[in-house]
């Protein structure tokens, strides 16, 4: 099953409940709520994995691979930290989900770390583990097969 940006909704959805207003009332989907030169880092990236994506370009050509990786069921917020001045947040969640080539789950937890501008994220750290990912996907040959296909994303 192949997923376009757009049908992360849930994704969204998480990020307008844990952002609240500190985002752009008109961003709607994924990619409105980024900027166009975003900086969207996997400081835990899988061993010659991707590390960063610059740009929306680049998070919108990466999406449809992750969906091809794993159908995501859904994502629970456990808590939003969000700074005074509404410039930084840290969001923790869980993921649920399972891997679409082996049928494995692929449960997560996740932290992310946000810096906003002007309502829109300009740059996501994401954080998880790559261990997770490697025992639900089969190995990090099979992830990198689907990953790096196409443009790869460095």
């Amino acid at each position: 099953m192949t997923q376009s940006s757009e049908n992360f909704p849930s994704l969204s959805a998480l990020l307008r409940e844990g952002l609240g207003d500190l985002l752009a009332p008109d961003a709607e989907t994924l990619l409105d709520m980024m900027a166009d030169d975003v900086s969207f880092e996997f400081p835990f990236a899988l061993p010659d994995g991707i590390e960063r994506l610059a740009g929306k370009e680049a998070l919108s050509a990466y999406l449809p691979k992750v969906g091809e990786l794993f159908t995501i069921e859904a994502l629970i917020l456990d808590r939003a930290i969000l700074s005074a001045d509404g410039r930084h947040a840290v969001l923790e969640f869980t993921g649920r989900a399972y891997a679409n080539a082996t049928g494995a789950r692929y449960d997560q937890d996740y932290v992310s770390v946000l810096d906003l501008r002007d309502g829109i994220i300009v740059r996501y750290r994401d954080y998880w583990n790559p261990l997770t990912v490697l025992a639900a996907a089969g190995g990090a040959e099979a992830v990198h097969a689907v990953l790096r296909s196409g443009d790869g994303g460095h």
